[in-house]
């Protein structure tokens, strides 16, 4: 029995892509790859990159023909993420028109990841890119300090008969932390879902616009907000940050493990070592690896992964993220340096990823 491309089509109508609430065909995800026989082939796009996303979407396919076309067939479906580039207008409802979401994670607090996601979405901005920052570090957002906008509420704003919050623009990147709609001494005591509803609001109630980037600066360790996070927005990559100090290692390859599970499958774009030596300002020639030397790098490399570079422990970072003007702001410093390496390397990382996509999605 031969059956029509046609008849593969009106099967596949009834599976709806989770992410933009549509079915699969109106969307023109499909591709039927070959159909011979009882065999049939195709290929269908998905909004999400993360790989309990694709089995779903595999399976829904194979059980639409099935019902459909009867069981003697079977049934091969390549399930493939959206391209970055492709991800605008109606073919991404999650932060439409944004090219790039790139989360930044640690396995433990304390290692400065919120020191180094401000920065980069600082010195993106400043290399002339469209950049927003989340703040999803729900329970010690630091993001109204570290841009130096303690004091700042977002405006409702009507966009097509919707309200939405507008981000608050500071050194070229649109900004958002649930630290907005708190109290400066008010403690974030809240449950998970709570958590995951504020997160949601912050992604989805602002208007972002077209962006190349948003940063997402998430909480420490490997938890539930983690995976709401990787279920609700189409993370294209992360970047982990650790010090050189085994226990934070230790944890930061819990992070990498947490992001390569299979249910999640989110690629590493690449691994930023912070805190690597310290060097005084009287002594700025100086290196003291207080907390050991290199380790990050060698995580990297034991991992197979990229390394994004350095960054030394210098007093001025830390008076800079307290008077809430990044480092990334200073030229022709020893610290704008290694930024700028960081940035580069990031870059670099973010032309290389849909080649990364392709080749893990081949040994899946």
């Amino acid at each position: 029995m031969s059956i029509s491309r046609q008849a593969i089509i009106d099967a596949l109508s009834s599976v709806i892509e989770p992410d933009l609430k549509k079915d699969v065909v109106s969307l023109h995800l499909v591709k039927i790859l070959d159909v011979q026989d009882k065999h049939i082939s195709i290929e269908v796009k998905v909004s999400n990159p993360a790989m309990h996303s694709r089995m779903r979407m595999r399976e829904a396919c194979q059980f639409a023909i099935e019902r459909a076309l009867g069981k003697e067939f079977t049934v091969d479906v390549d399930v493939v993420p959206i391209k970055g580039d492709e991800r605008t207008g109606e073919l991404r409802k999650v932060l439409p028109g944004v090219k790039h979401v790139i989360a930044v994670a640690s396995g433990k607090g304390g290692v400065g990841k919120s020191t180094i996601s401000s920065n980069l979405a600082v010195g993106l901005a400043a290399k002339g890119y469209q950049v927003g920052y989340i703040d999803a570090d729900i329970y010690g957002p630091s993001a109204p300090i570290m841009f130096d906008l303690q004091f700042q509420k977002p405006r409702v704003i009507d966009v097509d008969g919707v309200s939405k919050l507008e981000p608050i623009v500071q050194y070229g990147v649109k900004v958002m932390s649930i630290g907005f709609f708190a109290e400066i001494n008010q403690a974030m005591v809240w449950r998970g879902p709570m958590a995951t509803k504020a997160l949601n609001q912050l992604v989805n109630d602002a208007h972002w616009g077209p962006l190349d980037y948003i940063i997402l600066d998430l909480p420490p360790g490997t938890g539930d907000i983690h995976l709401s996070i990787v279920q609700s927005v189409p993370l294209d990559a992360v970047v982990v940050v650790s010090t050189p100090q085994t226990v934070a290692l230790a944890d930061a390859r819990k992070g990498v493990a947490m992001f390569q599970l299979p249910a999640i499958a989110v690629p590493i774009l690449g691994l930023v070592e912070n805190m690597a030596w310290f060097s005084p300002a009287e002594l700025p020639e100086n290196r003291y690896y207080i907390f050991g030397k290199d380790g990050c790098k060698y995580l990297a490399e034991e991992l197979n992964l990229p390394f994004l570079g350095p960054m030394p422990l210098v007093q001025s970072v830390r008076e800079a993220g307290d008077s809430g003007r990044p480092a990334a702001l200073q030229q022709n410093t020893e610290v704008s340096q290694y930024l700028d390496e960081i940035i580069s390397n990031f870059e670099r990382e973010i032309r290389l990823l849909p080649f990364r996509k392709t080749n893990e999605a081949l040994k899946a």
